[in-house]
């Protein structure tokens, strides 16, 4: 017969050892946040030496990004306003199910009257039920009355990731693509000015990214470096949200089509139909 005591003490052992790697998982998510670049560098030279790898291809460990929860299903809930749906997190989410085994779902929040049926199927239709533990991810989208997106992972503590661009950034980051710091900090220069100038911005703001954005796709077929990143997929959906991408010039039309005829934003196009 286990003696009680010795059982109390394992189970606590068990929770201290829970909260560690839920701890470890948060600094780790901060930290790929932090970037700070050497100044004075030739940038295009540099980007050329990261190692980019095609996002559909096996060898990114979940466990060893997020930490190993003990076999429970990690999950990624998002509350977005079906008013202006967050494209670029349903293009990132069709990358990772073309990665990983997604368990997709969608709900509607008691504070949202209706939403229209193509929201609702998003994620299209599950068409194989498998076990919830066979799956490596929960990505649970809620339409929700609330300002802006917010995120939660797994921990249940944890204070919301907020901002369109902050949780496509924590969600890209699943692919474990390496990148040096100039180019992560041009990869993030280019979210927020999507963000922030694309799709909140002035006219005046849209028409001086555009510049610089076909400038940028004079140089190379994707905005940083010759792989698509997020800041592709960011810059693409607030174009499409914005109602600027049939005004765009010519290098950026041309890498409009380069996006659209990946599968994943393809299926976005569909929702905006």
């Amino acid at each position: 017969e286990v003696d009680p005591s010795l059982q109390a003490l394992e189970c606590r052992q068990e929770e201290i050892l829970k909260r560690l790697y839920e701890l470890k998982s948060a600094v780790d998510g901060l930290s790929k946040m932090i970037q700070t670049p050497d100044a004075d560098f030739d940038v295009t030279n540099i980007i050329q030496t990261d190692e980019f790898s095609p996002l559909t291809t096996n060898g990114a460990n979940l466990d060893l990004m997020l930490g190993k929860d003990y076999g429970a299903l990690k999950d990624v809930v998002i509350n977005a306003n079906p008013s202006l749906p967050p494209l670029s997190l349903l293009v990132i989410h069709s990358l990772l199910c073309e990665r990983y085994k997604i368990l997709s779902a969608v709900h509607t929040h008691s504070s949202v009257k209706s939403v229209p049926e193509n929201l609702l199927k998003c994620f299209g239709e599950q068409t194989k039920k498998q076990p919830r533990h066979e799956y490596q991810l929960g990505f649970t989208l809620i339409w929700k009355d609330v300002p802006k997106p917010q995120m939660k992972f797994s921990i249940q503590t944890m204070c919301p990731i907020e901002g369109e661009g902050n949780i496509a950034r924590f969600l890209f980051s699943l692919f474990g693509q390496k990148y040096n710091a100039v180019t992560s900090t041009l990869i993030d220069s280019w979210v927020d000015t999507a963000i922030f100038q694309l799709k909140e911005g002035s006219s005046k703001e849209r028409g001086a990214v555009l510049r610089s954005m076909n400038a940028a796709l004079g140089k190379s077929s994707w905005l940083v470096g010759n792989e698509l990143t997020l800041a592709d997929v960011v810059a693409w959906c607030a174009l499409q949200q914005t109602g600027t991408a049939n005004a765009a010039p010519a290098n950026v039309q041309k890498w409009m089509k380069s996006c659209e005829n990946l599968a994943p934003f393809s299926s976005v196009m569909k929702l905006l139909k």
